[in-house]
């Protein structure tokens, strides 16, 4: 099994002038640590508006900064939100692309849809319609990285016509596809479309068995890829804090990671927000004090098994290995953990944990290879042929598109106004006439 982190950047109140710099920068010391103990990957959050759970908004900027501090690490988004309302798709492609070159090819292409209100509608996008505008964007993001040139799209949520959309990504025909999926139905959807399955929910092993299994058992009967090549593959979601003294690790990441389940509730399910006004972590630190049997709903949300001893969890870990998950990725940073507790939590991992896992991984994945190579095989016949363009039309610059629709549409009465060509010097600085 694979190793992953999640940095959703949380910052609770208050705040002081500098809180957001020392964030960034604590945040891009622990992924330089994570690669340097073999931390399979990093993956980054793309949030907006999302006061103290996530001030994760622009990940490509921050993974950009990861790939020139790291050697190993895959960079995943995790996610891009897909609507052309926050991220046109040939935007998408640039940018996927040149991460892709600078890193020597450690994308991971991470995609969402986005879901809560404060969100979506910040970008004017209608709830009902996100779904279908995540699946049109995916597709045809897919296509702008593999031809040369893009034929062009019309289509209901975003068209544009053709283009070669620039660079092409180091790894072909593109960074492996991952989808997003927070229960059983998306994560169906996501083994039908071939996709790798983030799966931001917390379970517990036996749950997990169940995922991965109808995961895989999806993806060898019904594969239609909706992007041109596949990934299967299954990650799920952990808390984690380790510490030699598992009450020690407790004390440490146990309010982080139910501050996360707790803001994930507040912005997606039964939150009141007022933008630049509401105290999230007040109000969490204020809440009605449960009884038992819901503290431990809550505790099971917040995947609690990630926090304890190393022993702890190489127990817990082998038991969700065994149920078949690919990846494991830990909510290290979350409410108020402080980042030395964090490096000393990873450090610890690392030469404790890690290593019985990275014994195993080269023989689990060859072992997967071959008996998913019949499956891909038949998954990749499944990717429509793209076909290039038998001829394609020129795109004339403005001035001489200007000059042929003037004399195309010569008039008796002579217009005395100024052409468009000569706006286009004004704007330009190019050579206008002296009178």
């Amino acid at each position: 099994m694979k190793f992953g982190l999640f940095i959703d950047l949380q910052l609770p109140r208050p705040w002081q002038d500098g809180d957001e710099s020392r964030l960034f920068q604590e945040a891009l010391e622990q992924v330089e640590l994570a690669d340097r103990i073999g931390i399979d990957y990093v993956w980054v959050q793309e949030h907006h508006f999302l006061e103290e759970y996530s001030h994760s908004s622009a990940p490509e900027v921050f993974l950009a900064a990861c790939s020139q501090r790291t050697k190993n690490i895959r960079l995943g988004h995790g996610i891009i939100v897909m609507s052309p309302k926050f991220n046109h798709p040939a935007r998408i492609a640039e940018r996927l692309a040149t991460l892709d070159l600078i890193s020597g090819g450690r994308v991971e292409w991470g995609t969402g849809e986005s879901g809560s209100r404060i969100e979506l509608e910040g970008f004017g996008v209608d709830f009902v319609d996100k779904r279908p505008i995540w699946a049109e964007a995916v597709r045809e993001t897919a296509k702008m990285m593999s031809m040369n040139p893009y034929p062009g799209f019309q289509g209901k949520y975003f068209s544009m016509p053709h283009r070669n959309v620039l660079p092409k990504p180091f790894q072909k025909p593109h960074p492996p596809l991952w989808v997003a999926c927070s229960n059983r139905d998306s994560l169906k959807m996501t083994a039908s479309m071939g996709a790798g399955a983030l799966t931001f929910a917390f379970v517990n092993a036996e749950e997990a068995k169940f995922w991965v299994d109808e995961y895989y058992e999806t993806f060898k009967n019904n594969c239609i890829p909706i992007g041109q090549a596949v990934n299967p593959n299954v990650s799920m979601l952990t808390g984690f804090m380790c510490h030699q003294d598992p009450e020690i690790a407790l004390q440490r990441g146990m309010e982080g990671a139910q501050f996360f389940a707790f803001g994930l509730g507040h912005y997606w399910r039964d939150g009141v927000h007022i933008p630049g006004r509401t105290n999230l972590w007040d109000e969490f630190k204020n809440k009605p004090v449960s009884h038992l049997e819901k503290m431990e709903r809550e505790r099971k949300k917040a995947g609690m098994g990630g926090i304890g001893s190393p022993q702890q969890l190489i127990e817990n870990f082998r038991a969700l290995e065994e149920a078949g998950v690919d990846q494991l990725i830990f909510l290290q940073q979350s409410g108020n953990y402080q980042h030395e507790h964090i490096c000393a939590s990873m450090e610890l991992f690392g030469k404790e944990v890690l290593p019985q896992f990275k014994e195993r991984e080269v023989k689990r994945l060859q072992i997967k290879q071959q008996n998913l190579e019949p499956y891909i095989a038949a998954a990749q016949r499944n990717i429509p042929t793209l076909e290039p363009m038998a001829e394609v039309p020129p795109v004339e610059a403005y001035p001489l598109m200007w000059n042929s629709m003037s004399a195309e549409n010569l008039q008796s009465v002579p217009d005395r106004r100024p052409g468009m060509t000569a706006f286009w010097q004004m704007q330009v600085g190019g050579n206008r006439n002296k009178k």
